[in-house]
């Protein structure tokens, strides 16, 4: 018992011990050499401190643009998807269109169910157009080699028609500002 209460008060004993800067062969520095040598320490540790701070901006400024980036990429995507989906519905709009405008059949069919696929169809033009979805290519339009194909010459005499659009065999259509297909026309040509 007397050994553990002499360990309890070694243990309890606090040194107090100075520390005394020195040089490399151990004399003691004086104070004007102490404040040199901290002031020295101090350069070094802000340097440090500056040049931990540059990374660490620079590293918040590359996870902003990576970011950036991605968010980029995902509309990018995104968009690449929409046309590829809607590019894929121009045969739906074209059969839909096919069988309206074949007014001798579309007649024979029951008036309800007419009304039906109408409202069907104008869903899907609705929702397509909400994308940016447009058809082009109407009779008089004045023709435009980067929006339309020509399929066909339409002699005429009326100057005022010429290079016109005489008629649409197939309608064009455009994503935005981006042309999924080229309506093919037949375009009026003055006779020579």
């Amino acid at each position: 018992m007397k050994d553990e209460q002499q360990n309890e008060q070694e243990d309890q004993i606090v040194y107090d011990e100075e520390i005394v800067e020195s040089n490399e062969d151990g004399t003691e520095l004086s104070g004007s050499d102490q404040v040199k040598k901290l002031r020295d320490k101090i350069k070094v540790l802000t340097s440090e401190k500056q040049e931990y701070l540059d990374g660490w901006q620079r590293s918040r400024a590359d996870y902003a643009n990576v970011l950036k980036t991605a968010d980029e990429d995902k509309k990018r995507l995104r968009s690449i998807i929409e046309a590829n989906f809607v590019e894929d519905l121009i045969p739906t709009v074209d059969s839909f269109a096919l069988a309206m405008n074949n007014k001798e059949a579309w007649e024979k069919v029951d008036a309800n169910w007419r009304v039906g696929v109408e409202y069907i169809y104008s869903g899907l033009m609705n929702t397509l157009k909400e994308k940016g979805f447009t058809a082009f290519g109407v009779v008089g339009e004045k023709f435009d080699p980067t929006l339309h194909e020509a399929v066909s010459d339409t002699p005429t005499d009326d100057a005022t028609l010429d290079q016109t659009i005489a008629s649409v065999l197939q309608q064009g259509y455009r994503l935005n500002d981006n042309i999924l297909r080229a309506a093919r026309v037949s375009v009026y040509s003055l006779n020579k």
